[in-house]
């Protein structure tokens, strides 16, 4: 019955509309984008026990926090592991896989909620869900850019738009349910784990049964590939196991890193985050603190602002994945890095700014334009990787190489609250609980932006030559997975 999974019955048949396979593609990456989302969850889980607020026994924001860095390592963990399983097996295999292991990821989480083991909620959504994320992340990618070799920066923006997208959904969705679900004696975790994930295994199984590969050797109409490749840009292929044995690889491995662990800062902590930096002292000006009722009244309303906030984040990620990956076709995907790093750094060191002003416009503005650039250095790695290394085993390289992600997201969070721990123990409050976090951001994006200045061409003895390869064509040694 599996059978139908194999890679040679989603094969393309001659005239299928490329434009289908796009719609897969977001069918996973929307789903398992609902980890930008996380956040949501973190102030009503440390309150599982005490309902109204925290209690002794309920979880800390730094204890769940941690779920959300164990996702982000197992999704690139798993990415770098299964890369060639997934160019060998294909896309439909793959995504069942990824549905499999995400859906099952919030049951096991909900029965560690229910169970109040943190442990069990770590390997479930930790775990199982980001095996589930890693798989799901790159099925797509390679599958695009073989049905997009004419615009490459488009296709991989909108293979993971989605994932930047996710969140917009997620978010409200798990306020939502929470508020539904919500009882005296509950918080609602629970039962919102177990409805979305049913309903995301659902979704992601449309993606399973549409997404095709398109026939060896094929091309779309009209298509030429360039005799005369830029500098960056090669018709040449590097094969996985070589790819990161060369020096593009590992600055380009830093600059992800560096980038997402900026990134990441700001998502983790999006809602809590502008709480206490802004909505909080607006909202409770006047009162005193010793009130706690008209404190606990005048803060009530601002879970649901805070999570239009993460939903307006996502929004934006998503945007920038497809806006700027897009123009990278036209501009080159060196020239888009700078962007993001320069341009970055001045908007991070912005943030602080912002909110000593008060100014809420400003820091949300800041922080979307910063979203767009960290979602568009996501979806235009792939399309570097492409100039670099070629189009043989790109999406396994491109798996091996999102292990930077991984340490990004235990690095990122890590940072984040690790500083605003140290700074709350020395009595910060507000903005300066963050502020030198962003400092810290900025300095990393100037360090990623000199690796991208140094990134050159992969040098010719790592390119694969097709005398060494014998009868074997490039599309068959890439289907075995060799």
């Amino acid at each position: 019955m599996l059978d139908i999974l194999d890679r040679k019955y989603s094969v393309a048949g001659p005239g299928y509309n490329r434009w289908l396979v796009p719609p897969a593609a977001l069918a996973i990456h929307l789903c398992i984008g609902q980890v930008y989302a996380f956040s949501v969850f973190i102030l009503p889980m440390t309150k599982l026990l005490g309902t109204t607020h925290s209690v002794p026994g309920d979880w800390t924001q730094s204890q769940l926090a941690v779920i959300f860095s164990i996702a982000i390592f197992f999704l690139g963990l798993s990415a770098a592991l299964f890369g060639k399983w997934v160019e060998k097996e294909g896309p439909r295999k793959a995504m069942f896989a990824a549905a499999s292991c995400f859906g099952s990821g919030f049951i096991v989480a909900a029965a560690g909620v229910t169970l109040h083991n943190l442990w069990l909620v770590y390997l479930g959504y930790g775990v199982l869900g980001g095996i589930g994320l890693g798989i799901g992340y790159i099925s797509p990618v390679s599958t695009l850019v073989k049905w997009f070799p004419d615009r490459p920066g488009m296709a991989t923006g909108m293979a993971i738009m989605g994932f930047g997208g996710g969140a917009m959904i997620g978010s409200p969705l798990a306020v939502g349910l929470m508020k539904f679900y919500s009882t005296p004696f509950s918080v609602g975790v629970v039962e919102t784990m177990l409805t979305m994930g049913a309903i995301y295994f659902l979704f992601m199984m449309f993606g399973v049964f549409t997404v095709r590969v398109p026939a060896p050797y094929w091309k779309p109409a009209g298509f030429v590939p360039d005799d005369q490749p830029h500098k960056l840009v090669t018709n040449a292929n590097v094969l996985a196991d070589d790819a990161w044995k060369t020096r593009p690889f590992w600055l380009l491995w830093v600059i992800l890193c560096f980038n997402v662990t900026a990134g990441i800062g700001i998502l983790e902590q999006a809602s809590p985050m502008i709480q206490e930096m802004l909505l909080v002292p607006a909202a409770t000006k006047g009162i005193d603190p010793a009130n706690t009722t008209a404190m606990a009244q005048a803060t009530a309303p601002l879970a649901a602002v805070a999570g239009g906030f993460v939903g307006l984040l996502s929004l934006f990620n998503m945007l920038g994945r497809f806006f700027w990956s897009s123009i990278s076709d036209y501009i080159g995907r060196k020239n888009v890095y700078f962007i993001y790093l320069l341009l970055g750094s001045v908007l991070y060191f912005l943030i602080p700014i912002a909110g000593r002003m008060g100014s809420t416009p400003l820091f949300v503005g800041v922080c979307v334009l910063i979203l767009t650039m960290y979602g568009g250095g996501f979806a235009t790695i792939p399309a570097y990787l492409r100039d670099l290394f070629g189009t043989m085993q790109v999406g396994a390289i491109h798996g091996r190489l999102i292990t930077a992600w991984s340490v990004a997201g235990v690095l990122g969070p890590l940072l984040v609250n690790g500083i605003r721990d140290y700074q709350i123990a020395h009595g910060a409050v507000g903005v300066e609980r963050y502020a030198p976090t962003m400092y810290l951001m900025c300095a990393l994006l100037l360090i990623a932006a000199l690796c991208n200045y140094l990134v050159g061409p992969v040098d010719s003895k790592y390119h694969v030559r097709v005398k060494d390869l014998g009868h074997v064509p490039a599309t068959e040694l890439q289907l075995k997975g060799k």
